[in-house]
């Protein structure tokens, strides 16, 4: 070889170890999302090959009964009697929490509905901030979301004192029940739906257990520690704890007293 091929080579090399890092960095991405994908699949493959075979979600409750399937979507908006609730009509549930402010028995009054996705928290302090008045009840409807962001909203509104409450036409699944416990005074009225089940935990829900367990024993100890807290009974994480993602354990009136969950009995009185 030439001097002048030499030079030539020698000039091209650089140029050469970039295009092979760079490659080498394009097969680890391929085999991450590799990985991610596989983990997908064996999370959702047996859900979707067994799927699950409880009741539906409007199935009558029974003591010793009360694992449903989690198919928040389709279970229909419920009418509440007129007058007994401050939460507007919705004919589908909001993809993100919605705070609206109103009056309600002569008292400044805030309805929390919607799915509870990552950012609420920070969501509803921004918007706490921006009230004059803060609320002192605060009625519930989702199907749950983000725990961290639950967690987060169940402490702002414990600072507040603000009461936390559900009528009969609400449901607080999921993570929802923990913005419950957050209440100073909890009152969930009879036919709400309550309901607690196993949770995701970190910003990669697709990770599969061996490679997601420090997450999870993280998650699980920051909600023992809330629970514990709020006053509610660590007792509440075992049916949560037996109960897939994909199924929920709806509470009756005596557990939600037992793990004080609710500690009044509910009654709502017309708005004003």
């Amino acid at each position: 070889m030439n001097e002048a091929a030499q030079a030539a080579a020698a000039k091209d090399e650089p140029k050469r170890e970039t295009r092979s890092t760079i490659r080498m960095i394009l097969w680890i991405q391929l085999g991450l999302a590799g990985v991610l994908l596989g983990s997908d699949l064996v999370r959702i493959l047996p859900e979707l090959a067994f799927p699950s075979d409880a009741p539906a979600l409007t199935e009558p409750l029974r003591p010793g009964d009360q694992t449903r399937r989690y198919r928040p979507a389709e279970l229909a908006p419920r009418e509440a009697p007129p007058g007994s609730r401050p939460m507007p009509a919705s004919e589908d549930m909001p993809s993100r929490l919605l705070f609206e402010s109103t009056r309600w028995e002569g008292r400044p009054t805030l309805t929390v509905a919607g799915q509870i996705e990552a950012g609420d928290a920070e969501r509803f302090a921004e918007y706490l901030d921006a009230e004059r008045t803060p609320p002192e009840l605060v009625y519930l409807n989702s199907p749950g979301g983000s725990v961290v962001d639950a967690l987060a909203i169940g402490r702002a509104l414990r600072d507040l004192g603000a009461e936390t409450r559900m009528t009969e036409a609400d449901i607080c699944l999921s993570a929802c029940p923990y913005m419950l416990a957050g209440g100073a005074v909890r009152a969930v009225e009879d036919g709400a739906m309550v309901g607690v089940h196993q949770h995701y935990f970190g910003e990669n829900t697709a990770l599969p257990a061996f490679l997601a367990v420090e997450d999870i024993q993280r998650g699980q100890g920051a909600v023992m520690a809330y629970l514990d807290e709020m006053g509610i009974d660590p007792r509440l994480m075992q049916p949560a704890l037996v109960t897939p993602p994909d199924e929920i354990y709806l509470l009756t009136q005596d557990e939600l007293a037992q793990y004080g969950l609710v500690t009044a009995s509910g009654a709502t009185g017309d708005g004003a």
